[in-house]
């Protein structure tokens, strides 16, 4: 995956997990972690989001550490 650090087979450190994320528009492709609230399920994160409020629903990958020394979530698709 490109643009990705690569999950640790050994550790649930850096996962898939659905997420609410908080962002001005769809176009970025990586997250603070202050922007993603993770969510149980796809159906809770639907349920969730809040478009008119910048609050849309995603499969996100991680948190991973940037080289910047932030924790990230990379963006693996938008829900709706």
């Amino acid at each position: 995956m490109r643009g990705f650090v690569p999950p640790d087979p050994l550790t649930s450190v850096s996962v898939e997990r659905y997420a609410v994320v908080y962002v001005p528009r769809r176009s970025r492709k990586r997250f603070s972690i202050g922007c993603v609230e993770i969510m149980q399920s796809e159906q809770a994160a639907l349920a969730a989001s809040d478009e008119a409020n910048n609050q849309f629903p995603a499969r996100v990958l991680g948190p991973s550490k940037s080289s910047e020394g932030q924790y990230l979530y990379y963006l693996i698709e938008w829900l709706s």
